[in-house]
C-alpha cells in the first residue's frame, strides 16, 4: 500500500485479527480444504503498532470524501478507537455500529458474546453518505405520524394545522433512517455462502456498508480480505475493489468466489422480528408491487401507499370476507379522519350480498377490484355464458 498514490480510494474496510490470542482454523463443507491464521501477539503494543501502520496507509489513500470502517470486537475496541482517533481525529468519528446476531453457545461463565463493533470515521467533513431507510417498527402507529407536529406555547406536541384549521400532512412515509444497531444474521455452518474460512462475514453486512458510503463505480479497498467477502459484495454492488491478504490461499479463495459468487439471503431482514405485527400478510399480498407501508394496530386502515414521484399518500383498506364494500369504506373513512390523506381506497375482494345490495354505495372512497376478484368475476361470466 505504501507505493499506492494518495487520495484515490472511496472506502476502506478493515477486518483485522481481533486480538483473540488464538489460532483460528476452519474447514470447508467438503472437508477438502483447511484455512487457518494466527491471532497471537506478544503485547497490546505490538497489536497497536500493527493496525496503526495499516490505518495510516488507508487514511493516506482515501479521498477527502472517503470513509473507513474498522471491524473489531470487545478484545480490541479500546485499541482501535485510540488508533483511529489519533490518525483520523476524534472529530471525524461518525458512528460505532453494533452488529448484533444470535448464536448458540455453551458459555457458562459470562455473558454470551452476541455482537461485534464497527467504527465508522471519515477523512473530512465533506464525506459521501447515502441515507438508507428501514421499515418502521411493528409497534409504530404509522397512521399517527402522517400529520406534521409542532409545539404549543407550553412546549406540548400538537398537530400542525393550516389557516383553515386542517391538519397538515407530513407527506409520504417510506421508512426510518438506518440506525447504528444492525441485526444481520451470522452465517450458520450450513449457509450456501459459507466457504470454510474462519471469521467469514456475511455479504449482507458488507453490502450495507458499501451502500452507505459509496456510489456505483467507486473504489473499495480491504487490506485484510480473507475469504473475499468485501470483494464479492463490491462486485455485486457494481463497485471497483482491491483486496490484500498475506495468505496466498485466502487470495485464491477470493478469486474463486468472485468467479461464481454465492449470497445467502436473510429471511430476518426480509420480515423482521415482528413481535407486535398484526397486519394480515395474506390480505396485503394484493398490494404487491406497490410502495406501501403496513399499518399495525388500526382497525380501519391496512396500509399507506406512497405516490411514486410525489409526497402524496393514499390510505387503503382491504375488504374482509364478512363485510360489504360499504362497510369497509365506512371503517376507512372513520379511521382516516384527521390524517389529511390525498386518497382513500377500498380494495374489493368479493361481493357480499345484503338485503339492500348497497355494496357499491360508497362516498369519497375509490373502490378498486383486487386481481383475484377481477379474475374470478371474469371466469364466472364465462360460465354464465356457456
Amino acid at each position: 500500500m505504501s507505493a499506492w498514490p494518495d487520495g484515490f480510494v472511496d472506502l476502506a474496510y478493515l477486518d483485522p485479527p481481533f486480538l483473540t490470542q488464538k489460532r483460528h482454523k476452519s474447514t470447508n463443507r467438503e472437508r477438502s480444504k483447511t484455512f487457518a491464521f494466527d491471532d497471537l501477539w506478544g503485547s497490546h503494543h505490538d497489536y497497536s503498532e500493527f493496525i496503526y501502520q495499516r490505518v495510516a496507509q488507508c487514511h493516506r489513500i482515501l479521498k477527502d470524501t472517503g470513509s473507513i470502517y474498522f471491524h473489531c470486537d470487545r478484545n480490541a475496541t479500546h485499541i482501535a478507537r485510540a488508533v483511529l482517533d489519533d490518525i483520523f481525529g476524534a472529530e471525524r468519528f461518525r458512528s460505532e455500529i453494533i452488529w448484533t446476531y444470535r448464536r448458540w453457545s455453551n458459555s457458562k461463565n459470562g455473558l454470551l458474546a452476541s455482537h461485534q463493533n464497527i467504527f465508522y470515521y471519515t477523512k473530512s467533513e465533506n464525506f459521501k453518505f447515502n441515507q438508507l431507510l428501514t421499515d418502521y417498527s411493528p409497534s409504530t402507529n404509522v397512521d399517527q405520524i402522517l400529520q406534521q407536529r409542532a409545539r404549543d406555547s407550553n412546549g406540548k406536541s400538537i398537530y400542525r394545522r393550516d389557516k383553515d384549521g386542517n391538519v397538515i400532512s407530513n407527506g409520504a412515509k417510506r421508512g426510518v433512517p438506518l440506525g447504528d444497531v444492525w441485526d444481520i444474521p451470522y452465517l450458520n455452518p450450513k449457509a450456501n455462502e459459507r466457504v470454510g474460512y474462519p471469521t467469514q462475514k456475511p455479504i449482507l453486512l458488507l453490502e450495507r456498508i458499501i451502500e452507505l458510503s459509496t456510489d456505483s463505480g467507486d473504489i473499495v479497498v480491504d487490506p485484510f480480505c480473507g475469504s473475499g467477502t468485501t470483494l464479492v459484495a463490491s462486485s455485486l454492488s457494481h463497485r471497483k475493489f482491491i483486496g490484500i491478504d498475506v495468505s496466498a490461499e485466502a487470495c485464491q479463495l477470493s478469486r474463486s468466489r468472485l468467479s461464481s459468487p454465492v449470497k445467502t439471503e436473510s429471511a430476518l431482514l426480509e420480515t423482521g422480528r415482528a413481535s407486535y405485527a398484526n397486519a394480515d400478510s395474506q390480505l396485503l399480498q394484493c398490494l404487491s408491487g406497490c410502495d406501501y407501508v403496513p399499518v399495525q394496530r388500526n382497525s380501519g386502515i391496512d396500509a399507506i401507499v406512497n405516490a411514486p414521484t410525489t409526497n402524496s399518500i393514499a390510505l387503503v383498506r382491504i375488504q374482509r370476507a364478512d363485510e360489504t364494500v360499504n362497510e369497509a369504506a365506512s371503517l376507512l373513512i372513520k379511521a382516516s379522519r384527521g390524517k389529511n390523506a390525498d386518497l382513500l381506497i377500498v380494495v374489493k375482494t368479493r361481493h357480499v350480498a345484503t338485503l339492500f345490495d348497497d355494496d357499491e354505495a360508497t362516498t369519497n372512497v375509490q373502490v378498486i377490484e383486487s386481481t383475484a376478484f377481477a379474475v374470478n368475476e371474469a371466469v364466472a361470466a364465462l360460465q354464465r355464458e356457456a
